[in-house]
Formats: structure tokens, sequence, C-alpha cells
């Protein structure tokens, strides 16, 4: 299984600041030591035509250039660097490169990065410069019906704890992009935007409460699609619902998100959808809870791939293994 990484772009980010820049790569190391079975690959920078595919010209430029506002760098949290708009550019590649993986025919494919949600197609906010959710689906759909000439419909399955209101607003008058947002009711941000299905979450939600939320979300989903089903699914599998979170707010613990992730995997993988994973947020107090619970994400991507691989006929004397030819 593919995974694309873009931790070697680093932010250089001031003393004390509450990004966790550093799981990144902690989960990218974690992955080569104990996930037998995922080939990383560096991720490459979308371009600016890509970025354009839903982001205003003039932010594309303002970001790549050096030009953003300090009220703009301020609603994103991080300062503007060289490193800030390559680090951007690779998370959105990264993205597209999973999506491009899971179409081709590999069915599931991740990037260990991702999940910018809250970037707008004019501005960026919560620590996301450029929405790789929204660019992806874009581009997957302008090379889809170039080579099918056929509509690639796109279902977001959002489950990072906060709503993706950038993906909302990008996409609120596309009915060729679903998006469904699980969060919590009181997080971040403020101010939501509308999502095609928004599930909101009371603080101190549990596993049981959460995960008979995400079924009753998850059979609106496939009921909108019923005459026309989903080409793609695009996953954001936020670590940050998780109990011990710094900013989550709700108390899934580690093995109810392991489910999470084995319940949206395997209603896609029934249904023959390829899907595309990125991580999200996740602010753990141990920053080692929270690249725990992202590498149970990439275990159960692993073993949702290995399912969707063609099975192999078995030995019997009409099919032999070998041929003496």
């Amino acid at each position: 299984m593919l995974a694309h990484y873009s931790d070697t772009f680093v932010l250089p980010l001031p003393a004390g600041h509450a990004f966790p820049m550093s799981k990144y790569r902690r989960l990218r190391e974690r992955v080569a030591a104990e996930v037998a079975g995922v080939r990383l690959v560096e991720a490459p920078s979308a371009s600016e035509g890509e970025l354009a595919l839903a982001h205003e010209p003039d932010w594309i430029g303002a970001v790549v250039e050096g030009t953003v506002p300090p009220v703009r760098q301020r609603e994103i949290g991080f300062p503007w660097s060289p490193a800030m708009a390559e680090r951007a550019r690779r998370s959105v590649g990264a993205t597209i490169a999973a999506a491009r993986a899971a179409l081709a025919g590999e069915g599931v494919a991740m990037n260990l990065a991702g999940g910018t949600h809250h970037a707008f197609a004019d501005r960026g906010a919560g620590y996301c410069v450029f929405n790789d959710l929204a660019v992806t689906a874009r581009l997957m759909q302008a090379e889809h019906h170039r080579s099918h000439r056929r509509l690639l419909r796109v279902a977001l399955v959002d489950l990072d704890v906060h709503q993706g209101d950038g993906s909302a607003a990008i996409f609120r008058d596309d009915p060729t992009v679903f998006t469904l947002s699980l969060h919590g009711a009181k997080n971040f941000p403020a101010r939501k935007q509308a999502s095609d299905l928004d599930v909101e979450l009371p603080d101190g939600c549990t596993d049981a409460p959460y995960l008979e939320a995400l079924d009753v979300a998850l059979a609106a989903l496939w009921r909108h699609h019923a005459e026309a089903p989903p080409g793609l699914v695009l996953y954001l599998a936020g670590a940050d619902p998780h109990e011990g979170d710094r900013l989550g707010r709700l108390k899934l613990t580690t093995a109810g998100l392991a489910e999470r992730d084995r319940r949206v995997l395997d209603a896609c993988r029934e249904r023959d959808i390829p899907v595309a994973i990125a991580m999200g947020g996740g602010y753990g107090r141990d920053l080692e809870v929270t690249v725990e619970v992202q590498l149970n994400t990439v275990r159960a991507a692993l073993a949702d791939w290995r399912e969707r691989r063609p099975r192999q006929p078995r030995a019997t004397p009409e099919t032999p293994l070998y041929s003496s030819r």
C-alpha cells in the first residue's frame, strides 16, 4: 500500500508553538519500523494550476510569493516562510497522489499528513493553508472526465473533531461532492458552515454514542447516493476525537477510533469505492498516543488494501500452482 509523506518540509515555528510538527516525522518512522507492507513515497508538490481548481489565484499568489497579510497569517496560525508555502503544496500533492493511486487500482492509499479542511477558497485558517481535500476532489473529477468522459462523484467523510468549514464552503453549491462532517458541536470553528450532512456531538462523547452516530451518518450517505454512488471517498481520519487530545473535548478511546476507521473502510470496500485517506488533526497531551492512533489508521488501511487484492485460486488437481510445460 502507498503512503505519501511530506515531513521533510518542516516549518520554522517559534518555541512553544501549539502545532505538533514532530508528529509527522514520528509517524513515518513508526510506519517504516512497524508496518510491513506500506511503501513510503515522498509527496510531490501541487502545481499552482492544480491549486487553482479550488482556490482563488490571489490567495495562491500570496502564499507562493510571500505576501500573505499578517492578519491572514494569524488566522492560519503559522508565520509565512518559504518552507510554509512548500509544505502546504506538498500536503496537497500527497492527497492528490493518494487519490490517483486509489483510483488507478490500489483501492486505498494514504497521505500521512493533510486533511487541511479549514482552508477556504480565498484564505487559510486553523493551521490550514490550502485545502488538500477540495483540490483533490476537483482534480480527480477533471482527470476522470478526461479519461472516461463521465462524472466522478466524490464523498468527503470528515471525522476530524473540528468541522470541515472550508470544505463545506467550497462545495456548498456543488451537488457532485457530498460533504459529511462528524464533529464536536462546541469546538472550533465558532462559526460553522453548512455541510451536506453535519453531525454535531456533545463534549465528552464516548465510543458507543460516537460509533452509533457514525453508523447513522454513513447510512444517510449511502441513501443519498442510492442511484448514483460516489466513485471516490476522501476520508479525513482525525486523531483529535481521542480522550487525551488537548483540543478535542471528546472522549473516544484508542480502540474506539480504530473501530471508527474499520467501519468507514469496510463500508467503502463493500461498495467497491476507492478511498484516499488524510490524517487531519491530533494534538495529544502525550504525542506518542496521537501517533499511535494514527498508526492504527495506517494499519486499518493496510488491512483494507489487502482485502481488496484479487484472490489467488487454490491449488487443486485441476488447477495446479505450477505447470510442467
